[in-house]
C-alpha cells in the first residue's frame, strides 16, 4: 500500500464528469478516480472548511464515528475491476467496512484519515507524470484554488 494525498476534484470535459485526483505520497503517479457530483461538493466541502448549517451524509457518518467511540485508522483504496474502484475504511476496533473510494475519502478528508492505495491498482490506472510535465499539474493546482462545490451541481432542467 501506497500512501497518497487528495489533490483536489475537478470536472472532467466534455464529459462534464466530476474526477477527484490522488496522488503517491513519495512517487510521481497520480490516480484520477470519476466520481459522482454528491461526493465531489462533498470532497470539495471538506477541503475548504466549509461547515454546513446541518450534517451532510459524510458529516453524519463522522458524527456516528465519534459518537459511538470509534475512530476511522485508515482509508484503503484495494481494487480496480472494469474501470470501477473499491475502498476499504479501516475503525480502530480492527474492524473493515467495504465503501466506495469516493465516499471514503470524504470522510478520511473530515477525520484527518489517511489514505492509503493497493500498489495494483497504482500499476493499472496511475497516471506517472515526470518532471517536465509538473507545468500541467501546476495549472490543476491552480484550478483547484479557483473551483467551488457549487461547480458540481447538475444543472436543472427548465422543461
Amino acid at each position: 500500500m501506497r500512501e497518497v494525498d487528495v489533490m483536489g476534484v475537478r470536472v472532467e470535459m466534455p464529459s462534464n464528469q466530476p474526477i477527484v485526483l490522488l496522488r503517491e505520497v513519495t512517487g510521481e503517479r497520480y490516480l484520477p478516480i470519476w466520481i459522482g457530483a454528491v461526493e465531489a461538493t462533498a470532497i470539495a466541502f471538506a477541503q475548504q472548511g466549509v461547515v454546513p448549517p446541518r450534517p451532510l451524509t459524510h458529516d453524519l457518518l463522522k458524527d456516528v464515528l465519534d459518537a459511538t467511540g470509534n475512530e476511522l485508522a485508515e482509508v484503503r483504496i484495494t481494487d480496480v475491476k472494469d474501470g470501477v474502484f473499491f475502498a476499504t475504511l479501516i475503525l480502530g476496533s480492527g474492524v473493515e467496512v467495504s465503501a466506495r473510494p469516493s465516499d471514503s475519502i470524504a470522510l478520511a478528508l473530515r477525520t484527518g484519515t489517511r489514505i492509503v492505495c493497493a500498489e495494483e491498482v497504482l500499476d493499472e490506472a496511475g497516471l506517472a507524470v515526470p518532471a517536465e510535465q509538473e507545468d500541467e499539474v501546476e495549472k490543476f493546482r491552480e484550478f483547484l484554488d479557483q473551483v467551488t462545490p457549487e461547480d458540481f451541481e447538475a444543472p436543472t432542467d427548465p422543461g
